[in-house]
């Protein structure tokens, strides 16, 4: 900050005092959470929410969380704090803080940033507060260190956000299906029997020559196996392409999601569709590597399947972390500091216990693990199994978190497009190829 901004910073900070002492008597406004949810004018710049100042702070985010009713809880714990909450679609939401950010107004003062998307934000880092200026060195042990530094810049020097939920992968797989291919259904001897790559393979064709069916739902999943775990991505720090290189874990990915569906074990299934919605219901396929938001998912949409899932760990090599997100402050805010006191609150032990309680957001924050609300929790839906007990073993196997750029989605949509023209008949090689300079095209603008 330079000196003259420091210098405005102070006085305003001097006037506000006297302004507030002076009116100690004036009434408060009332909570609305449907308020307009663009930027409060208020200039205010007294930040705790430990005072009696009356702070606006505008949250906007996406999907389906609990946050909103947490907002509620904490005003009730804060008085003095108002929370205007906004929820839009994934893309959305993304779009417009993007843009809000580009031109410099119309930012909110909290945003949650999914993981895929995060790095198209931290090319603009001078938009954003550094969390670490407001001390969240503190709490930095609170948190599972591969997601802590997933927040950070590259130099380690600047935090973004604050760690949410995380997305750790295990093994669904139907024990009505793997009964009838001769499979073991217990998760330990599942755990045991599938512990590699090529153990992986072996099962899914003995359910293929068992009963007929798949053994995963898609190539995107088959793809992903590799994928979700892999050290380096699509692109590197300095956004090049680098998936022709020697060793690129992008096609190594690609050709053992080919394998699978050459030996027929990879269903034509399109996630998220009514068909695939059908397949999960009925058993149309055997296994799902899948992260652990997707049991909410099951839980609602497939109540025919009930009791006839469990879940494993996956093998090592397929160990890893899909989806999750942050909480930020962008540069724009004029309450920084009651900003980091409530998405502190909100990403604490405690918070985070009740969003995964409410929601399935799973926790990133290690002592939720030990807590026998969490791991005493027996699932109706996986037959009583406790989910969550292996998820969190999964969560801690897994061994960082990759570069993805701001390009991210738009790269990865064409090796997937190019997988599914395999599905359709086309030639991998040729799919592989047609998807690199795709993508070089996308890198290149």
């Amino acid at each position: 900050m330079s000196v003259k901004k420091l210098s405005m910073l102070v006085l305003t900070m001097i006037t506000v005092f006297v302004l507030v002492a002076c009116s100690s008597g004036e009434s408060k406004e009332s909570s609305n959470s449907n308020a307009d949810t663009s930027n409060d004018t208020d200039t205010n710049t007294e930040e705790s929410s430990n005072n009696e100042e009356e702070i606006t702070l505008n949250f906007w985010a996406f999907g389906a969380t609990n946050y909103e009713e947490m907002a509620a809880e904490y005003e009730e714990e804060n008085p003095n704090v108002q929370i205007k909450f906004k929820t839009s679609e994934t893309d959305e939401h993304h779009d417009a803080l993007f843009n809000a950010l580009s031109a410099g107004s119309g930012a909110p003062d909290i945003v949650l940033l999914e993981i895929d998307q995060f790095d198209r934000f931290k090319n603009a880092q001078d938009r954003f507060v550094n969390l670490y200026d407001l001390g969240a060195e503190e709490i930095e042990g609170n948190y599972l260190d591969w997601k802590w530094q997933g927040g950070e810049n590259l130099d380690g020097d600047f935090l973004f956000g604050l760690p949410t939920d995380i997305g750790p992968k295990a093994l669904y797989y139907r024990t009505d299906v793997f009964e009838e291919a001769g499979l073991p259904t217990e998760p330990e001897e599942v755990e045991a029997l599938i512990d590699s790559p090529e153990a992986f393979i072996e099962a899914g064709k003995q359910v293929k020559e068992k009963t007929g069916k798949p053994f995963v739902d898609s190539i995107e999943m088959a793809f992903r196996a590799y994928l979700d775990a892999a050290e380096e991505g699509y692109l590197n720090p300095d956004g090049e392409l680098i998936v022709e290189e020697d060793g690129s874990a992008v096609k190594k990915a690609y050709d053992f999601a080919v394998e699978l569906h050459e030996a027929g074990l990879v269903g034509n299934f399109t996630l998220w569709s009514p068909e695939w919605a059908n397949a999960v219901n009925e058993g149309g396929f055997a296994a799902e590597l899948g992260a652990g938001w997707l049991k909410g998912w099951l839980e609602e949409n497939a109540p025919d399947a009930t009791g006839k899932f469990r879940v494993a760990t996956l093998p090592s090599e397929f160990s890893a972390n899909w989806g999750g997100s942050y909480l930020a402050i962008p540069a724009e805010t004029e309450h920084s500091q009651a900003a980091y006191d409530f998405i502190s609150w909100l990403t604490s032990a405690e918070g985070q216990l009740k969003s995964f309680q409410s929601h399935g957001l799973f926790p990133s924050a290690p002592e939720v693990y030990e807590q026998d609300e969490f791991k005493n929790n027996g699932d109706e839906f996986f037959g009583g199994q406790v989910s969550s007990v292996v998820f969190a073993e999964a969560a801690q196997d897994v061994s960082g978190t990759i570069y993805k750029g701001e390009k991210y989605v738009a790269v990865h949509n064409e090796f997937n497009n190019a997988l599914i023209n395999v599905q359709d008949g086309a030639d991998p090689e040729e799919e592989w190829e047609a998807a690199v300079e795709r993508a070089k095209g996308l890198v290149s603008r």
